[in-house]
């Protein structure tokens, strides 16, 4: 009862580490079914088609196994020395066969659940002697469960071999009228033909078992919300490991921005508080994009990669703190800055087209609507007010 309540419990999908630690314990996902259905289809197709080459070779075999010369017959040593080399000779016909059958035992299993070792799974196990858990396998739900397994596969091996005679008895029948050895050859081609089709039976029940034993599978690897909650605490580690974490994964984001500020089109500054890199590709976007933004010595850095590759510097404290505060890495800005914004681009833009000589531009004064008016803490001006 308790072991039902423990699985009840479990009700989160494994993660990839109960996987991993599943296949070292040599737990992966198995079809037996799937593999008696391809060694046994593959041996008898084998046979069938390859019959021209094992037919006469075993026949002779067979031939030489059934003639005893006198001198071997009534000799001991000659006996040991006859029967040795009927066996070697038998396993040497047979080798192909043998060669195929574990070609496919391994690899249909690989195909399911990869090809695994794991001396842990080999190594015995001493709660397997416990004779009650014996009974409670024996008698238990599995049991119940397997028994009914194995007679549907009797019966659906049964209706195909049935059919097969059915539908082929009077060919078996007309074979005793043929010269002998025809007959055997011919009925023996019938027979393996016969098996063959009597195989797609359990190609059937491969079909429907693969999916059952994946079922099985993940549902005993299932995990409680405790245990993922654990195995979460192990993974990343110590508060300490998990803050480095977070440092190394700020520093890689920071970079990744940084990365971006030389193809800004502006920087609008507060004058060193906060840094926002605009960008406005025109014929793609509908909006400028703040691709880089800092506060700090981070506003610092912007600054200076801006000056190290000639991108302009455009100082408006209060626009550079709306931009700041209301608008993401990679989003677009807020439709009631476009007018400041474009102000500044424009400008910006004016400068860039400049030939030498000519008169510059006046400087343009953006100015942001009210409820976009940050202090350097984030605050609009109407919070500010009211605190």
């Amino acid at each position: 009862m308790a072991e039902e309540q423990d699985q009840d419990d479990k009700t989160e999908d494994p993660t990839a580490r109960r996987m991993e630690k599943a296949r070292e314990d040599g737990q992966v996902l198995r079809s037996q079914d799937a593999s008696t259905a391809a060694v046994t289809l593959g041996v008898i197709a084998t046979l069938y088609y390859g019959g021209f080459w094992f037919a006469p070779k075993l026949t002779d075999l067979f031939k030489g196994a059934l003639i005893f010369e006198p001198s071997v017959a009534f000799s001991a040593e000659q006996s040991a020395l006859r029967f040795g080399s009927l066996f070697a000779e038998s396993f040497l016909v047979l080798t192909p066969l043998f060669l195929i059958a574990i070609a496919l035992a391994v690899g249909t299993a690989s195909a399911l659940g990869g090809f695994v070792f794991s001396a842990k799974a080999a190594a015995p196990k001493l709660s397997k002697l416990n004779p009650l858990k014996g009974l409670a396998r024996i008698f238990g739900l599995r049991a119940i469960v397997e028994l009914s397994k194995a007679l549907l596969k009797f019966s659906a091996v049964a209706v195909f071999a049935g059919t097969f005679l059915y539908f082929n008895l009077e060919r078996f029948f007309n074979y005793a009228r043929f010269d002998t050895n025809a007959g055997i050859f011919a009925s023996l081609d019938l027979v393996l033909f016969g098996a063959t089709i009597t195989c797609l039976a359990l190609l059937l029940i491969a079909a429907i078992d693969v999916p059952y034993q994946k079922y099985e599978f993940m549902k005993k690897l299932k995990m409680t919300k405790k245990e993922v909650r654990d195995e979460m605490k192990d993974v990343e580690g110590q508060p300490e490991v998990r803050q480095k974490i977070r440092q190394k994964q700020r520093e890689i984001a920071e970079q990744r921005m940084l990365d971006e500020v030389p193809s800004a089109d502006v920087i609008v500054t507060n004058p060193q508080h906060f840094a926002v890199a605009l960008v406005y590709e025109m014929d793609k976007e509908d909006a400028p994009r703040v691709v880089a933004k800092g506060k700090g010595f981070m506003a610092l850095k912007i600054r200076e990669l801006a000056g190290e590759h000639d991108v302009e510097i455009f100082e408006a404290p209060p626009l550079a703190r709306a931009l700041y505060f209301t608008t993401e890495i990679g989003s677009h800005i807020p439709a009631d800055l476009f007018y400041a914004v474009a102000q500044v681009i424009a400008y910006v833009y004016g400068l860039n087209a400049m030939t030498k000589g000519a008169e510059k531009a006046p400087r343009p004064r953006p100015k942001v609507p009210k409820a976009f008016k940050f202090d350097e803490f984030g605050r609009t001006a109407a919070r500010s007010t009211n605190g």
